[in-house]
C-alpha cells in the first residue's frame, strides 16, 4: 500500500541522528538525559562519563553538584526508567572549572 500524504522531515531527522549517534552507554545516558531530569537540571548539568555504572554528572557550580549528591537516588532512579534498564548504579557530581562552562 502506498502512502497517500508525505511524511514530516523531522522523523527523517530523528532516524538519521539516531543511526549516526555513538552506540556507548553514555551517549544513550546524554540522550534521555533532558527528559529524565527535567530542563532545569539538564541546564546546569550533564552527563560526561559513565564507567562501570558510575555516573559522572559535571554541573555549573558547585552548589549544583551538592544538589544533585542530594538528589543522586532519585536521579539514578529516573534515569534507568528513561534507559528502560538498570544501567546506573551511582552518581559522582563535580563542578566544572569557571571558565570550562558553556
Amino acid at each position: 500500500m502506498r502512502r497517500r500524504e508525505p511524511r514530516a522531515l523531522s522523523h527523517a531527522v530523528a532516524a538519521l541522528a539516531d543511526s549516526l549517534a555513538p552506540q556507548t552507554t553514555l551517549a544513550e545516558i546524554q540522550r534521555v538525559w533532558p527528559d529524565a531530569v527535567g530542563e532545569v537540571v539538564a541546564g546546569q548539568a550533564e552527563p560526561t562519563r559513565e564507567r562501570d555504572g558510575v555516573l559522572t554528572i559535571t554541573c555549573s557550580s558547585a552548589v549544583w553538584a551538592q544538589e544533585l549528591d542530594l538528589m543522586g537516588p532519585d536521579l539514578v532512579g529516573r534515569i534507568n526508567a528513561a534507559l528502560g534498564a538498570e544501567t546506573v548504579r551511582s552518581l559522582r557530581c563535580s563542578s566544572a572549572p569557571a571558565k570550562g562552562w558553556r
